[in-house]
């Protein structure tokens, strides 16, 4: 069988550890080229070993702090002088920010949480989206969260984030619908991740499935033949089901 993202090139952010680094390896494993974005290049480095080691599109690592916005534009550029178009963009890094109430949240908590996970997407939109429109199947996926529905107390700052972030992919979807470029949200659900454990300390990280529980889902979305768009999909469920209210991964 054809490795299902054959010659794709697919830029990951955070792409260093848990869900990103899981689907780096799955997309590569599929044939595809990964861009791997995260601050830490010792650990993009082991990412790239284990990419390495399973063969398939290879990977080109890139330390960068998603907050630097213009360092975003520098790698639209970068990406355009050497492929000329972008396959797919899987928007994954976040932070959780403080649990507490709205109003005790730290004013510069509250800035890094949406410059990561609101307003380096949107730059990331702002600066891929002609690389994306240059593909002959354009994907867009954003990772969310079931907290940007349940609206618990004391989630104020991280809820508040992941709504914005669907609002804006979801809008996107609707503006390129008449075009190749198809976008989706997905929500992992509880995973075994270091923010799960940040936010759920008590909870055994055993009973959760690992972050590569999401590779098929985010591998059927990212696939040239999938071309629904504008969906908020839970993972592991079929994409037309309805979201549950699942707290963060």
């Amino acid at each position: 069988m054809s490795p299902r993202l054959k010659d794709r090139i697919a830029l990951i952010t955070g792409a260093s550890r848990g869900v990103g680094a899981a689907v780096a390896k799955a997309y590569a494993a599929e044939g595809a080229h990964v861009i791997l974005v995260a601050r830490t290049t010792g650990a993009l480095e082991e990412v790239d070993d284990e990419i390495r080691s399973l063969g398939g599109g290879g990977a080109t690592l890139v330390p960068m702090d998603l907050a630097d916005f213009g360092a975003i534009d520098d790698l639209g550029r970068q990406i355009f002088q050497r492929w000329g178009k972008l396959d797919i963009l899987l928007g994954n890094a976040a932070i959780l920010g403080d649990l507490s109430p709205v109003g005790h949240i730290r004013p510069e908590v509250w800035q890094r949480a949406y410059d990561l996970n609101v307003t380096a997407n949107y730059r990331l939109i702002r600066s891929m989206d002609a690389l994306l429109r240059q593909s002959d199947a354009g994907r867009a996926i954003f990772v969310t969260s079931g907290a940007s529905r349940s609206l618990s107390p004391y989630w104020g700052l991280y809820a508040s984030t992941k709504a914005a972030l669907d609002a804006i992919a979801q809008i996107y979807a609707k503006e390129t619908q008449n075009t190749a470029l198809r976008v989706n949200l997905v929500n992992p659900g509880p995973t075994r991740t270091e923010m799960r454990a940040a936010a759920f300390p008590g909870e055994d990280p055993d009973s959760l499935p690992p972050p590569e529980h999401l590779a098929e889902t985010l591998i059927r979305l990212a696939e040239p033949g999938f071309t629904e768009t504008g969906l908020w999909v839970a993972a592991d469920v079929q994409p037309a089901a309805s979201p549950p209210d699942d707290s963060i991964h």
